[in-house]
């Protein structure tokens, strides 16, 4: 597996000791788990989105982007996800590194300090080169949308 060096930094080194950086929790793993980096538990309630600090700021390498998606466990065991999942992170980006949440159940979720909020995946960058032209080539599926192919 190819492995990409990427820069990464605490906003608040003095406040982050107890905090770990993304890792991968198997070998094999495409995401780093992310912590929260909170100063209280925070009651997200259903319906509620709230946006969470992670205390962290990457250097993304030209031509990467950092996606953060939902850790699969807080979407199907209690229904908290990332709301615009996939986020994007580009590389030119220098903020912190925050995750939006969503909660989706019935049930307020507590999110604690240091508990594993997204997952970050690196992936490559393509960035399209637009033509505008006056007509597409055909295609058999054509105009047909969401649904045209039936249940």
């Amino acid at each position: 597996m190819e492995k990409k060096n990427v820069k990464i930094s605490w906003l608040h080194p003095d406040k982050s000791q107890d905090l770990s950086l993304p890792m991968y929790q198997s070998e094999l793993a495409a995401g780093m788990d992310v912590e929260a980096a909170i100063e209280k538990p925070y009651s997200l309630d259903p319906g509620e989105i709230h946006l969470f600090a992670t205390g962290l700021q990457m250097a993304i390498p030209p031509g990467y982007e950092i996606q953060v998606r939902p850790r699969s466990g807080l979407a199907v065991k209690h229904g908290v996800t990332v709301i615009n999942s996939p986020g994007t992170i580009d590389a030119d980006y220098r903020g912190e590194i925050r995750v939006a949440l969503i909660n989706l159940s019935n049930a307020p979720f507590v999110v604690n300090r240091g508990d594993r909020i997204a997952q970050l995946v690196l992936a490559p960058v393509v960035q399209a080169q637009l033509q505008l032209v006056t007509e597409l080539d055909e295609t058999g599926r054509g105009a047909g949308g969401f649904g045209h192919t039936g249940l």
